[in-house]
């Protein structure tokens, strides 16, 4: 109930409320963190993986909803991001160097490769991205 409440419940009913808002007055734009286990099964992920695809479709219905009323909604699907927590669950190397082996650029994400990501989207560029996932992971998901 925590991993759904915090990774689906919370942003699924802002967005709703927020993104509804945003279509009254005009537009505005809701950009969703969710995960590439959003897109790809992990083993012992179960609810982790399930509540970020979720949210990924929850963002993929309000794009369509709120799309004619200029409301562009998208999800950033990083990898493993070095934040104080990922740092301190990734830092051994024995465990960080099968994971690091599938991204093909070689590390993983830090805060300001999201951040990058969220900037793009929220910007004037992206008017014509709605509905859709950016992937941050440096080709993990290609792999």
């Amino acid at each position: 109930d925590l991993v759904l409440g915090v990774n689906l419940r919370a942003p699924a009913l802002l967005g709703a409320d927020i993104g509804g808002r945003m279509a009254a007055a005009g537009g505005g734009r809701i950009i969703n963190v969710a995960s590439v286990a959003g897109k790809l099964a992990l083993t012992e992920h179960y609810t982790y993986c399930m509540s970020k695809a979720a949210l990924i479709m929850a963002g993929k219905v309000l794009a369509l909803e709120l799309g004619d009323r200029g409301v562009r909604v998208n999800t950033v699907c990083p990898t493993i991001v070095l934040t104080e927590m990922g740092i301190r669950v990734w830092s051994d190397p024995v465990k960080a160097a099968p994971m690091m082996a599938r991204i093909p650029g070689g590390h993983f994400a830090a805060p300001q490769d999201v951040a990058a990501a969220v900037v793009f989207l929220a910007g004037p560029g992206a008017e014509m991205i709605n509905g859709t996932e950016i992937m941050v992971d440096g080709g993990f998901s290609a792999t």
